[in-house]
C-alpha cells in the first residue's frame, strides 16, 4: 500500500489514520472476497470507508491511486486502447477423452524422459482470461485476452474487482519489480442469479449465462456499471515478469501459493497429483463436485509442475506443451432440422450445415450445427424434417449427434449435394479416397477469394493491418482484387474510392499491404493457404529447404524428408506446387517486390544464427515482433523473453523497455533490425 505523501498542512495524524483505514480495507476485502471470511459487518466497513472518504475529500493530497475508494472512481470511457502483452497469452490443447489425456502424459513424460510426471492440476474457470501488469508492487494496467498477442486496455474497470489486489502484499524487496499476473474474471453463480432476478423485475435484458454476464460488465465504458455487477477474479498463473531480488519458485503450485501470499484469490480446488492415474481420478472428483462449486467450470487444466520442465518441453505452434485442458462432456439438447444448407471454404470444400430449430445449449442458442460432409450425412442419416440430439462439442463447436428415427412423420427430405458450386456456379468434384466435395472455380469463385484473401492477409500470414472482412469484401465485390499479388497493384486512389474509406484510412491500408512485402519465408508458405499446412509445416518446410524455390521443385519423396511431412501431406503440397495458377500468382508476388531472407537447405547449412540467443524489445523499423523471431529462429537462433549473461545479442527498437538497461547492465551486445539482417544476408 502506498504511504500517504506527507504534504504540507496535513497533520501527522491524519496521515497515520488514512493509512490504518486503507490497510484495514484492503484486508476486509480480502476476507471477504478471497478467503470468504469475513471480520466485520457490512455497516462497519461502511463506516470505515466514508470516513477514508472523508479524508481524501478534505485532503486531496492524500489520494492515491491505489486507495480503496479508488475502485469505483474513474471517469467512463470512450473506447479501450489496445495493449501488447510481453508475453502471449497461449491457447491451451483440448482433452475430450480418457484416450487423449493418456497420450498427453505419454509425450510428456517421453519429452522428459521420466517414467512418472508430478502434475498441477486446477479447475478451468468459465470466464475471461485478463493480464494485469504490476509494477514495483501497484497494478499499472489490465488488459483482455484478445488474439493472445493484443488485448484491450481495461485498468479502470478491473480496478472496481474487489478480490483483485491493486498492490501486492508483502515486502517491498520480496516483490518481482515487474509482473504479468495472468488470471480469470468471472461471475459467481449467486451473485449471476442476482443480476438477472434484478433485470428481470425492471424489465431489462436478462444474462444467457454467468459468463455473458461478466462479458458484458467487464467491457462496460463506464466502471460504475462493471462495479454494480460483482464480478469475481481467480489468478492461474503469470506471464512476463523480472524476479529482481525475488527468488522464483521452483514449481507451478509453489507458485500459485505465491499468489496466494500477495492476496490473490486462487482455486481452492487446486491439486498436485502424480501419472496419469492422478490427472483422469482428479477429472472424476471435480466433476462430481461441478454443481455445487459456487463458479461455473468447463473442464480441468492439467500442468507439468516443475517449471524449469516446462521449459524443457516448450510450445508447439500456438499451445504449452506442457499443458492441456480436459473438457468435460458436451451438452445436448433435441431439435428439429428445418434445412441442410452448404458453405464453401476458402480450399474450396463444401461443408453441408444444418440449419436448425433455436435451441439452448451449453449456455448458448445455437441455430446452426456443422454436418461435416455427405459421407458423415449419410452415416447418420440426417434427413430435412428430422429431430436430432444436438451437441456443442468441448462446449464450442454444435454438430449433429444422432438422428431419432422414431420421431419421424414420413415428410423427411433427403438430402444431395449440389453439382454446381452454389457461390460461383462451377462444378464440383469429390476427389478419389477424399470425403470432402469441392469446387473446381479456385480464385474464380467469390468465397475462396475472400477467404483466401483473408488468411493471406492473416496475422500470422503476411500480418496486413486494415485489410479486415469488411475491406475483403468490397474489394472482391468490386473485381479489383482477384489473387492474392492483385493487393499490391492498389494504389491510394483506388483505396480511397471505395466505400467508407477516407484518404487517410487509405493511405495507412496501402502502407500496411507495402510493409508485408517484406516478410520470412514461414509466412510467406502459410499465406499460400495449402491445404493441410499450417504454422508449424510452413515452419518446417522454410527450415528444411530454405528457398521457395527449392519446396516448389521438390517431388513427393523429397517432401516426405521434411519433419511431420507423411504421404497425404506431401502429396497435397505437391499438387499445389504444380497447380499452373498457383505457380503464376506466386510469380506475380515475387515480381510484386514481396521478398524474405533465403537459406540453404538445413541439410547443407545449421544456419547463421545457429547457437546465438536473442532477446528483442521495443517496436522494430519493418518485423514485427513474430517476424524477427521467426526470422531468427530459421536461422538457426534462439529468441528468449529475459536478458542474462548468455544472451549472445538484444535486438532493440524503439521504445526499448528494460530489457535494454539490462542488456547494457550486464554488456550484452545490442543490435538493431539492420544488423540483425545484415548477420543473416
Amino acid at each position: 500500500m502506498t504511504s500517504p505523501p506527507a504534504a504540507a498542512g496535513i497533520p501527522a495524524a491524519v496521515r497515520d489514520r488514512a493509512q490504518v483505514l486503507r490497510e484495514a480495507l484492503e484486508t476486509h476485502n480480502y476476507r471477504y472476497y478471497v478467503l470468504d471470511a469475513p471480520s466485520v459487518s457490512d455497516a462497519e466497513y461502511d463506516g470505515l470507508f466514508r470516513e477514508l472518504q472523508a479524508l481524501e475529500q478534505e485532503y486531496p493530497q492524500l489520494l492515491t491511486p491505489d486507495s480503496p475508494t479508488q475502485r469505483v472512481g474513474a471517469t467512463p470511457s470512450n473506447a479501450f486502447a489496445p495493449v501488447t502483452h510481453r508475453a502471449p497469452m497461449l491457447s491451451l490443447n483440448n482433452a475430450f477423452a480418457d484416450a487423449d489425456v493418456e497420450n498427453f502424459d505419454r509425450r510428456v513424460r517421453e519429452g522428459l524422459d521420466h517414467e512418472s510426471v508430478a502434475y498441477a492440476v486446477e479447475p478451468k474457470f468459465d470466464g475471461l482470461a485478463i493480464s494485469m501488469t504490476y509494477e514495483g508492487g501497484a497494478l499499472v494496467r489490465g488488459a483482455t485476452r484478445g488474439d493472445g498477442y493484443t488485448g484491450e486496455d481495461v485498468t479502470a474497470n478491473l480496478r472496481t474487482i474487489a478480490a483483485i489486489p491493486l498492490r501486492l502484499h508483502g515486502r517491498a524487496d520480496r516483490l518481482p519489480p515487474f509482473i504479468e499476473v495472468r488470471g480469470e474474471v468471472l461471475m459467481l453463480k449467486r451473485d449471476f442469479e442476482a443480476l438477472n432476478a434484478a433485470h428481470a423485475a425492471a424489465g431489462e435484458k436478462t444474462f444467457v449465462n454467468p459468463r455473458n454476464g461478466a462479458a458484458g460488465a467487464l467491457r462496460q465504458l463506464d466502471p460504475k456499471i462493471t462495479a454494480s455487477r460483482r464480478l469475481h477474479f481467480f489468478a492461474y498463473g503469470i506471464g512476463a515478469v523480472e524476479w529482481g531480488a525475488a527468488a522464483p519458485p521452483a514449481t507451478h503450485d509453489a507458485l500459485m501459493q505465491r499468489l496466494a501470499d500477495w492476496r490473490f484469490p486462487v482455486a481452492a480446488e487446486r491439486d498436485v497429483v502424480q501419472g496419469l492415474a492422478g490427472l483422469l481420478d482428479y477429472y472424476r472428483r471435480i466433476g462430481a463436485q461441478r454443481t455445487a462449486l459456487p463458479f461455473e467450470i468447463d473442464g480441468v487444466v492439467y500442468k507439468v509442475n516443475d517449471l524449469a520442465q516446462q521449459a524443457s518441453l516448450g510450445f508447439v505452434s500456438r499451445a504449452p506443451r506442457y499443458a492441456i485442458a480436459h473438457k468435460f462432456p458436451a451438452e445436448e439438447m433435441l431439435t428439429e432440422v428445418l434445412d441442410i444448407d452448404v458453405q464453401v471454404g476458402r480450399t474450396g470444400a463444401l461443408t453441408p450445415v444444418a440449419r436448425l430449430k433455436p435451441v439452448f445449449v451449453g449456455g448458448v442458442t445455437v441455430t446452426n450445427a456443422t454436418l461435416h460432409n455427405e459421407d458423415e450425412i449419410r452415416r447418420k442419416d440426417v434427413r430435412i424434417g428430422d429431430t436430432v440430439v444436438v451437441r456443442r462439442a468441448g462446449d464450442v463447436i454444435p454438430e449433429v449427434v444422432r438422428v431419432l428415427v422414431e420421431k419421424r412423420s414420413g415428410a423427411e427430405r433427403e438430402f444431395a449435394m449440389p453439382s454446381q458450386c452454389p457461390v460461383c456456379g462451377s462444378h464440383v468434384e469429390r476427389p478419389e479416397d477424399e470425403a470432402a466435395t469441392r469446387c473446381t472455380g479456385g480464385l474464380v469463385c467469390g468465397a475462396q477469394r475472400k477467404q483466401a484473401l483473408l488468411h493471406f492477409a492473416s496475422r500470422r500470414a503476411m500480418d496486413i493491418e486494415g485489410l479486415g472482412e469488411k475491406m475483403v469484401d468490397q474489394l472482391v465485390e468490386g473485381n479489383l482484387v482477384r489473387t492474392p499479388a492483385d493487393l499490391y497493384k492498389l494504389g491510394v486512389a483506388a483505396l480511397a474510392a471505395l466505400e467508407r474509406m477516407a484518404e487517410k484510412s487509405a493511405a495507412n491500408l496501402h502502407a500496411g499491404i507495402e510493409k508485408s512485402k517484406r516478410t520470412t519465408l514461414t509466412r510467406f508458405i502459410y499465406a499460400l493457404g495449402i491445404r493441410h499446412v499450417g504454422e508449424t509445416t510452413a515452419k518446417d518446410l522454410a527450415q528444411h529447404f530454405g528457398k521457395l524455390d527449392a519446396l516448389l521443385a521438390a517431388d513427393e519423396a523429397g517432401l516426405l524428408e521434411v519433419r511431420d511431412v507423411g504421404p497425404v501431406l506431401a502429396a497435397s503440397i505437391r499438387q499445389f506446387c504444380l497447380e499452373k495458377h498457383n505457380r503464376q500468382v506466386i510469380d506475380e508476388l515475387r515480381a510484386a517486390g514481396v521478398t524474405w531472407p533465403e537459406t540453404e537447405q538445413a541439410a547443407k547449412s545449421a544456419g547463421r544464427l545457429t547457437g546465438m540467443t536473442f532477446v528483442l524489445t521495443g517496436t522494430l523499423p519493418a518485423l514485427s515482433r513474430d517476424s524477427a523471431k521467426e526470422l531468427i529462429e530459421q536461422h538457426g537462433g534462439k529468441v528468449t523473453g529475459s536478458v542474462s549473461k548468455k544472451t549472445s545479442y538484444v535486438v532493440a527498437g524503439v521504445e526499448a523497455g528494460s530489457k535494454l538497461d539490462k542488456a547494457e547492465e550486464l554488456g550484452v551486445p545490442v543490435i538493431d533490425e539492420a544488423q540483425l539482417l545484415a548477420m543473416i544476408e
